[in-house]
Order: structure tokens, then C-alpha cells, then sequence
């Protein structure tokens, strides 16, 4: 598999219109255009970016023409105001509509604001795929205050899920949810995956973190569980000599640097770029994801970006009870499953691989290998392209979901 590469747009480019890349022989550049619209910013560092830029990676060298639509603002610090954001959804829609050429494919990450383009792409016929990456409620989970939207969010979601012609989920229980709520709908199961060729085990190890480390890379938000890390290096079975590293940011950011000042077992790193992360995994003894069920939010399935990168990287993973994420680590034997919200559990976890250095290295290669034969980025572009090659017919066949 050739190497992926991530190339940022020359000056010749708008700031966040990217032009189509070509890959392979002008043979295989004749498959259609794909316009990808995401009106979530994407920064390096954090899960979307990966998830967006690597899918279209994949779809590139399969002979895809891709343009990404995204907001200009991606690579601002800071918050971004409402008034901008909305300003940037409408903007943004309008230069989509404007570009010269009729995409194949007018491919979607779910979000409420892109109602517009799914009414306009029904009208002019152009056939439409809505990726969604959890349900309506993980907005009000991270923003609260949208919680007086309520029944208008409900119809608005509603309203785009119906529209478009598939819908493409990231765990199998998402894709229930959007068939309930969504009618009868064509809808596919593509989780997330890690680019194998970056997530290696014999990759540069980051030399400035001391071993032995695990590691926790994902957003600060409030179901990552990062208050129940803090709590577990505490705990007397937590090893003396293992640290923690945490790379990320999010509204837990805060907690975080304050209890890596009072504890010296804690090392924060802040948001990283892309090609850093994985020199700070593959040197871990272990990856860490400690979800919670906040507000039932584990109950719709979990395949965490930070699961594959670590499995990738050989490293075995620490996970908590909730299904996706604990059927691959029991499915392959590549980790350990604690219960959730609990602290004493992850300290034992982190103990237990500690101490058993040969233990580690069998689950790594074990997950390793079930990375590289059904979660890499390209296995996963290769499904999404099969559901865009479905999409295009005149008439899909009967919704089914893909099994993972």
C-alpha cells in the first residue's frame, strides 16, 4: 500500500477549497468527481481531521477526483463565534454550488447546518451520502447551550437524515438509530481505522517522554473519561515508575494541566499535529480509552480513532466496557477491558501489562494484525467506495449494513 500523504494546499488555493490531487495511471483518474462538504473545521491533532483527510486519501489513489469544502477557520486557535460560524456554513454552501462541473458523488459529514445543500442536491439530482459519527444528542453534550434548540435540532437532524440517498455510520448501533429515526433509509457501517503505513510498531519513538508511559490521545470532552485518569494514576495500584502522557484538547483541558503541575506521574503535551502522534503512541506500553456512557452516549457503539492508532503502533489498548471497542480487543485479544468509571480497574489494567512485558508484545502484534486486515484507512476508502459505486446505480439494492 502506498504511503499516505496529507499535503497542505499551495497558495494558488483557496483557504480550505482543495483542489482534486490525481494518484496512479491517468488510466485510473476516470473514476467521477467527489465534492466532500465539512463544515466541521478539521485541526491536525484531533480525530475529524484524521477521519476526513485520510478517507479522502484513500479515495484519491483508488482514481477518485476529491475536493474537500471546509471552513477557512480550521486552522485558527481559539474559539471561533457563532456569528462567523454561521456566516462560513452559508459561504461555504454557495462556493459549492458555484464551483463549475457537476460532482458524481456529493459526499457529507453530518452536521445540522448542511440541510441546504442536501434540499438543493435533491432538487438538481444529485445523489448525496450523509456520514454521521454519532447521534443528535452528542451536540448537546458539547455544547450545552444549544439545549434550548431542542425540538428544532430534532427535525433539522431528522430532516437531513431522510434526505439524503445513503447514510454511512461509524458503528452498527448509529446505524439502527438512524433507520429508526430516519425511515427506511440505505444505510452502511464504516468505523474508523488508522493509516498503517504512519501507526507502525517500528516507528520513530518520540525521545523526549521517559519510559515506561501510557498514553491517552483524543479530545478533552466530557465522555472521554479523562476525570477518571486523573483519579486512576492516584490510585495505589498504579504502578510508581509509569507516567501518564495525554495529548489533546477540549473543555477538560483545564483539570488537566492543573493536576499535571501537582502530580509529576502526569505529562500533558497539548494538541499535537498528525505526523506527531504516532512516535508518542508506538513508545507507550499502552493506549488508553476510558469512555464513559455520558448521557447514553456509549449505548449507540464506540470505535474510538485512538483504539486503532494504538493497535496499529503494536501497542496493546486499555478500553472500557462499552461494545465496539471491547468487541475488537476481546475479538483478537490485543488489550484489556475494564469496567467503566473506574479508576482501581484502569491502575490494575496498567500494572498487569507493566509487569508482563511478553504479554504486551503478543497483543501488540495481535493487534497489529487486526488493524492491517480490516481496520487501515485505505480498507475502509475501499469500502466507502464500494457504497459510492451502490449510490450512483439507478437502483440500490436492499439496505444492509457492512459487517466490521
Amino acid at each position: 500500500m502506498p504511503s499516505v500523504s496529507l499535503q497542505e494546499p499551495s497558495e494558488a488555493d483557496t483557504p480550505r477549497e482543495r483542489r482534486p490531487e490525481s494518484h496512479g495511471s491517468p488510466k485510473d483518474r476516470n473514476k467521477g468527481i467527489i465534492y466532500y462538504l465539512c463544515l466541521q473545521a478539521t485541526r491536525e491533532g484531533q480525530a475529524s481531521h484524521a477521519h476526513v483527510h485520510e478517507i479522502i486519501a484513500g479515495l484519491r489513489r483508488l482514481g477518485w477526483q476529491v475536493t474537500l469544502f471546509e471552513p477557512d477557520y480550521a486552522n485558527d486557535d481559539g474559539p471561533i463565534r457563532i456569528r462567523r460560524r454561521i456566516w462560513h456554513f452559508a459561504v461555504l454552501q454557495l462556493r459549492l454550488w458555484m464551483t463549475c462541473g457537476r460532482p458524481s458523488v456529493l459526499y457529507i459529514r453530518s452536521h445540522h447546518a448542511v440541510l441546504p445543500t442536501l434540499a438543493i442536491a435533491k432538487i438538481r439530482g444529485v445523489k448525496t451520502i450523509l456520514e454521521i459519527n454519532g447521534t443528535f444528542h452528542d451536540l448537546l453534550l458539547s455544547y450545552p447551550w444549544t439545549r434550548f434548540l431542542g425540538p428544532l435540532a430534532d427535525w433539522i437532524g431528522i430532516a437531513c437524515l431522510r434526505t439524503a440517498d445513503a447514510v454511512i455510520a461509524v458503528t452498527p448501533a448509529i446505524a439502527d438509530w438512524v433507520k429508526q429515526v430516519g425511515g427506511r433509509k440505505h444505510v452502511f457501517v464504516v468505523p474508523n481505522g488508522a493509516n498503517v503505513n504512519l501507526f507502525r510498531p517500528d516507528g520513530a519513538r518520540c525521545g523526549l517522554l521517559p519510559f515506561p508511559y501510557v498514553s491517552f490521545v483524543g479530545a478533552l470532552s466530557p465522555w472521554q473519561g479523562i476525570d477518571i485518569l486523573l483519579r486512576a494514576i492516584g490510585e495505589q495500584e498504579w504502578p510508581a515508575d509509569v507516567r501518564l502522557v495525554i495529548v489533546g484538547e477540549g473543555c477538560a483541558r483545564s483539570s488537566v494541566e492543573q493536576a499535571a503541575v501537582r502530580n509529576p506521574s502526569l505529562i500533558y503535551l497539548g494538541r499535537r499535529r498528525y505526523h506527531e502522534i504516532p512516535g508518542i503512541i508506538a513508545g507507550a506500553i499502552a493506549g488508553l480509552s476510558p469512555q464513559t456512557n455520558s448521557q447514553g452516549r456509549a449505548e449507540y457503539g464506540l470505535y474510538p480513532l485512538k483504539l486503532f492508532e494504538t493497535l496499529s503502533c503494536g501497542v496493546p489498548a486499555i478500553v472500557t466496557d462499552f461494545s465496539g471497542q471491547r468487541d475488537v480487543i476481546q475479538e483478537h485479544d490485543c488489550g484489556i477491558v475494564v469496567p467503566p468509571e473506574n479508576p482501581a480497574a484502569i491502575a490494575r489494567a496498567v500494572a498487569s501489562l507493566y509487569i508482563q512485558p511478553e504479554r504486551r508484545r503478543e497483543m501488540g502484534l495481535r493487534g497489529r494484525r487486526a488493524v492491517e486486515q480490516g481496520f487501515s484507512w485505505q480498507h475502509q476508502a475501499e469500502a466507502t467506495e464500494e457504497i459510492i459505486c451502490k449510490v450512483r446505480e439507478p437502483h440500490l439494492r436492499e439496505p444492509h449494513l457492512y459487517d466490521v
